[in-house]
């Protein structure tokens, strides 16, 4: 039998050993579950993603990447804050 050992947030931890006495099991059991569940169905037993920040969303990326274009090809149009207040009116 082998030892493993986690940090955690003091936190975190007293959250997840709050959540486990709920279910009854330790943190230990917790990991053990979760350890024969990955080795079993040979993947991580719950979802992993990537933030949901919108702004790296393919429209958003696709809009980056063509307003990057026209400045390299120099379509730009400069104006002050005053100018572009104006057209706001």
């Amino acid at each position: 039998m082998s030892t493993v050992s986690i940090r955690l947030d003091d936190d975190e931890k007293m959250d997840l050993e709050e959540m486990c006495a709920q279910m009854g099991m330790s943190i230990s059991t917790f990991y053990m579950i979760c350890t024969k569940k990955a080795l079993r169905d040979r993947c991580i037993p719950f979802e992993v993603t990537a933030s949901k920040d919108p702004f790296y969303s393919a429209s958003n990326m696709r809009q980056l990447r063509k307003a990057d274009q026209q400045i390299r090809s120099g379509q730009v149009v400069e104006k002050t804050l005053e100018e572009l207040e104006a057209l706001d009116e």
